[in-house]
């Protein structure tokens, strides 16, 4: 597929059984190569193992294959030490850190907040995130203003998190504080719960509720219960510093070369770019217009090995999928395409629906295929995005831009600061092609990321929903 991990991340399949080879239990795991280091025993054995949780913000399965950010670092924490990663998922979220502080495995990359209860147990490395804990609650519902409010409604939380400690810290100075621990659900479909009106707050992390509102418009956060906390790996408590040396070198170099701030853009770059009336409206339309029009998206998907939900997204961005729609330019139909560019596509009439789909995934396919092959996914996608939104030679003028700038001109997270640029006269005076308004191929992109999250959470909103009810608890 073109498309691929750029928009896995937001995607937020909640509640996957990952049906992946993993271990249920650590029982088979066992250091060997006595006398050498901790490193040395992994580099020597060929495997690290590593203790995780299937989790929309950490690793889980989409379309086929493995992906979140926990996920992603791990494989090149792996790659870098020249080791395969064998991930190991316990039965439950609080098993992995119980498992890990038994030395059942090499590290824990799970979204672990740093805690002093944990850190008693088990040895942080260097964190890589900062968050909050958050008190969620939905829309229509008296807003908590306080920890005293929260004892008016039930509130929920997954066990084993962090949140439980912060909660009993809450409860010296509020003793009517209280909460129920829910033993089987996470935190997302503890959100989902309270969506649905089941029960009436819950915790969650900054970055886990900023990325689950979007699919929940109706969900709000009311105010944190701590101070900012950081998120980190952790390793066995040990006298061989070789690993945790190793692992804190890993995220010093990915700091620095902004690998890390690239990976942080692919997962939760999208989370607020749609605001809650565009949410709505979105919604509504899938159920009014994209109907008309699926089977078309789907075929011409298909036929360039693109996700179909890509070329939707595409589709609404340009015309909300009205095939009469016109700008006051001049372009038309629901991919919009100019004159110029319907006759490279071979499309005769801009407003027939199947020549405007037909002519628009072939012409992304084309802007995708202009791209460097150096460069690679998610950034392959943005940039064939913006490119077919400013067009191919304004947008290499923003790339070049961006390398003057000592930026990277292959990284979009770079790439995006300069193309507004391109209105200045500063900068568009240096440039081949000249003025253009850099804003607009921002902002395009980021919608149709937010367009694209969205629609495949709605398609899969079903599944999740009986996956929560089932286990919900009046």
């Amino acid at each position: 597929m073109i498309l691929a991990k750029p928009f896995k991340p937001l995607l937020k399949l909640l509640f996957i059984v990952v049906s992946i080879t993993s271990l249920s239990s650590c029982d088979n795991y066992s250091p060997s190569h006595k006398g050498f280091s901790k490193l040395e025993q992994i580099k020597l054995d060929g495997t690290l193992n590593i203790l995780t949780h299937p989790y929309p913000t950490t690793y889980y399965k989409s379309s086929g294959s493995l992906t979140g950010l926990e996920f992603d670092l791990i494989m090149l924490f792996a790659n870098r030490i020249g080791v395969k990663a064998n991930f190991i998922i316990p039965n439950t979220f609080s098993d992995i850190i119980n498992n890990l502080s038994k030395n059942q495995a090499d590290i824990a990359a799970a979204g672990l907040t740093i805690t002093p209860e944990r850190k008693k147990i088990i040895r942080f490395t260097s964190p890589y995130q900062s968050v909050e804990e958050q008190v969620v609650f939905r829309s229509g519902t008296k807003r908590p203003k306080s920890i005293s409010d929260l004892s008016k409604g039930i509130l929920e939380v997954a066990k084993g998190t962090s949140h439980i400690e912060s909660l009993k810290k809450l409860k010296v100075n509020h003793p009517k504080l209280s909460w129920n621990i829910n033993a089987e659900l996470n935190t997302d479909s503890l959100m989902y719960l309270v969506n649905e009106g089941l029960i009436d707050y819950t915790i969650a992390d900054s970055h886990v509720a900023s990325s689950i509102k979007q699919f929940y418009p109706k969900l709000y956060t009311a105010f944190n219960i701590s101070n900012s906390r950081q998120i980190a790996w952790a390793t066995p408590l040990s006298v061989d510093n070789s690993l945790y040396d190793e692992i804190n070198l890993f995220f010093e170099d990915i700091k620095q070369n902004k690998t890390l701030d690239h990976l942080l853009d692919i997962y939760y770059g999208e989370t607020k770019n749609l605001g809650y009336i565009d949410n709505c409206t979105f919604r509504r339309h899938i159920k009014q217009r994209l109907p008309a029009f699926k089977s078309l998206f789907q075929q011409e998907a298909k036929k360039h090995n693109l996700d179909w939900k890509l070329v939707a997204a595409i589709g609404y961005q340009e015309s909300h999928w009205l095939a009469s729609a016109t700008s006051p330019t001049g372009v038309k139909g629901i991919m919009m395409l100019t004159k110029k560019t319907a006759k490279q596509v071979g499309v005769n009439d801009r407003t027939d629906p199947v020549q405007s789909i037909t002519g628009g995934a072939l012409y992304f396919k084309q802007r995708l295929k202009k791209v460097p092959s150096r460069i690679h996914n998610p950034d392959r996608t943005w940039f064939a995005l913006a490119s077919y939104n400013i067009g191919f030679g304004h947008f290499e003028d923003a790339r070049v831009l961006t390398e003057k700038r000592k930026g990277n001109p292959d990284k979009w997270l770079d790439v995006k600061t300069s193309l507004p640029l391109l209105s200045k006269k500063k900068w568009y005076k240096q440039t081949r092609h000249g003025y253009a308004r850099g804003n607009e191929p921002v902002r395009y992109v980021e919608n149709i990321r937010g367009y694209y999250n969205l629609l495949t959470w709605l398609t899969e909103e079903n599944q999740i929903k009986k996956s929560a009810t089932a286990q919900a608890k009046p």
